[in-house]
């Protein structure tokens, strides 16, 4: 549908975030699945079920304007998702994947915080002022999930992910050592083995 009017880019946008919130609820299980940081765990189960809130809310808002919420498909939500899911096939370390999760995640909470911003403010020219409320709750909960995420990788998961890649560096130049000097113990024992003429 072409959005002719304020009100048209209103619904447009509504309908792209309700597209957007099904997209996260779908993906959500298995990002916490893949997820190993308890707190972290915790948090993402935590903004699922705040997401489920999110999708009831935007349906009570399209029962008032009395139009259908489907219709649309949020290709930049598929994207930012997509980008996720690929780092969690990967399988890198899981300190490194809870980093990875947390930076996945922020790109979609600021996609969202976004979006909402736009909408509360249309809603509020609009006159629309029962669905101000319902967005601002809403945008209030993606801000507080987003500073969740901030705390987490600034106070334990950034470090643990430095840490681990610390610690396989060591491992890796341990096991170079190990290496190089193998075949020179080889040699000497060679050496010792061989008769003499």
């Amino acid at each position: 549908m072409a959005a002719h009017t304020l009100s048209d880019l209103y619904v447009e946008e509504l309908r792209d975030l309700y597209n957007a919130e099904r997209q996260i609820l779908k993906a959500l299980p298995k990002i916490i699945k893949a997820a190993s940081h308890d707190e972290l765990k915790q948090a993402l189960e935590s903004h699922r079920q705040q997401t489920e809130g999110h999708v009831t809310r935007l349906e009570q808002i399209f029962e008032d304007l009395g139009k259908n919420a489907k219709g649309k498909t949020c290709h930049g939500m598929e994207g930012v998702l997509a980008e996720g899911a690929e780092l969690i096939e990967e399988e890198p370390q899981a300190q490194v994947l809870d980093a990875g999760i947390i930076a996945a995640a922020q790109r979609v909470e600021h996609y969202e915080i976004a979006a909402y911003g736009s909408v509360r403010t249309w809603a509020e020219q609009l006159g629309h002022n029962h669905h101000v409320a319902l967005l601002e709750q809403t945008l209030d909960e993606e801000k507080e999930a987003d500073d969740k995420l901030t705390e987490l990788a600034t106070q334990s998961i950034n470090e643990e992910a430095a840490d681990a890649e610390v610690e396989r560096e060591r491992a890796s130049n341990a096991d170079r050592t190990e290496r190089r000097s193998s075949p020179a113990r080889r040699s000497t024992s060679e050496k010792r083995s061989r008769p003499t003429a």
